[in-house]
């Protein structure tokens, strides 16, 4: 497909009519599986992109942190909020700095610079941010194939660890619980129909009462996941099974080469064999689970990320006196852009 041809489509005017957007971009490219190479006819078409702030963004009231245009899969952060989620080596947003050159359907001189200061940003955190999201990916896998199968009583025992994960990334976000104390347990089933079920002893005091929804929200959110059980479209759920293995084995592989290489490669040129095995089901079983090949891969790749973060040369944090001056460099330059 040509994608430059496509965002020249009608769908894709916001491009130049959305006064954020224009000539203010920097860099356009991508995003998803047409940007890891594991792409297929079903796959959504995703583009994102960074743009300038406008003068008043910098100097005066307003405000731009990103756009985005659901009807396209578009979304285009602004410079300051790119850069810090770069310098958090967040997943989602170091690809576009890692794509190839044909992936870009629009790349500015200053999005060159962007593209060529990647390594300004590569630090040791992203052991944690890709780990981080390489086990959430863990975790909707695990959960698919707990709903479908494992007898009820493991399934519950799963769901408690989902639970207890959900409730360590609440208080990750939002700092330790100081408001009282939460405990989850397994026992004997009060509900009907149910052999063992997750039971909760929980005491809070003082607590402000929108954390408190945050913190039920979160643990909500899991419990709802199970109970789709039963209103599934097999095929279509094992294919998201399939993406879900092939984008945690990425996760990892991208991570590897930060640590090792110090460069993001987005487009896995090299490792799209084993991708598209796993994304067409090559090491899902009949029952829905994975062989144990699978986890054998996921065993070898989690070693080779432990080994990296021993090894890397990487710094524990960017040097912030240098981000700071390419990002100012950059912010003059927004201020001076014709047309502004």
């Amino acid at each position: 497909m040509d994608f430059k041809k496509l965002i020249q489509s009608q769908p894709y005017e916001f491009l130049r009519t959305e006064r954020h957007l224009g000539d203010r971009i920097l860099l356009l490219g991508l995003g998803g599986s047409h940007a890891y190479g594991t792409d297929n006819e079903d796959s959504d078409i995703d583009i994102r992109g960074v743009a300038l702030p406008l003068p008043s963004d910098l100097l005066g009231l307003t405000t731009f942190e990103q756009y985005e245009d659901v009807h396209t899969d578009t979304v285009v952060y602004s410079f300051g909020k790119m850069v810090k989620l770069l310098l958090e080596c967040n997943p989602n947003t170091c690809e576009i700095l890692g794509l190839d050159e044909d992936q870009y359907l629009i790349k500015s001189p200053i999005g060159q610079e962007l593209v060529e200061n990647s390594s300004l940003f590569l630090s040791k955190r992203a052991i944690k941010s890709f780990g981080r999201y390489a086990s959430a990916q863990l975790r909707r896998l695990q959960n698919a194939i707990a709903r479908d199968a494992m007898p009820q009583p493991q399934r519950e025992q799963h769901i408690l660890g989902s639970v207890r994960n959900a409730l360590e990334d609440f208080q990750r976000r939002y700092g330790e619980f100081a408001y009282g104390n939460i405990r989850l347990y397994i026992d004997k089933a009060a509900t009907p129909g149910m052999e063992t079920e997750i039971f909760v002893d929980a005491r809070q005091s003082h607590m402000p009462l929108r954390d408190y929804q945050k913190m039920f929200a979160a643990l909500n959110n899991v419990i709802r996941d199970y109970d789709k059980i039963g209103k599934r479209n097999k095929k279509k759920d094992n294919n998201h099974l399939n993406k879900h293995a092939m984008h945690l084995i990425r996760l990892f592989m991208m991570a590897v080469d930060i640590l090792e290489q110090g460069k993001i490669k987005t487009h896995r040129t090299h490792d799209l064999d084993l991708l598209l095995k796993i994304r067409t089901g090559g090491f899902q079983e009949e029952d829905g689970t994975f062989s144990q090949e699978f986890y054998q891969i996921l065993g070898d790749y989690e070693r080779r990320l432990e080994g990296a973060a021993q090894r890397t040369s990487l710094p524990d944090n960017p040097d912030m006196d240098k981000v700071g001056a390419f990002v100012e460099s950059v912010n003059r330059r927004a201020l001076d852009l014709p047309g502004t």
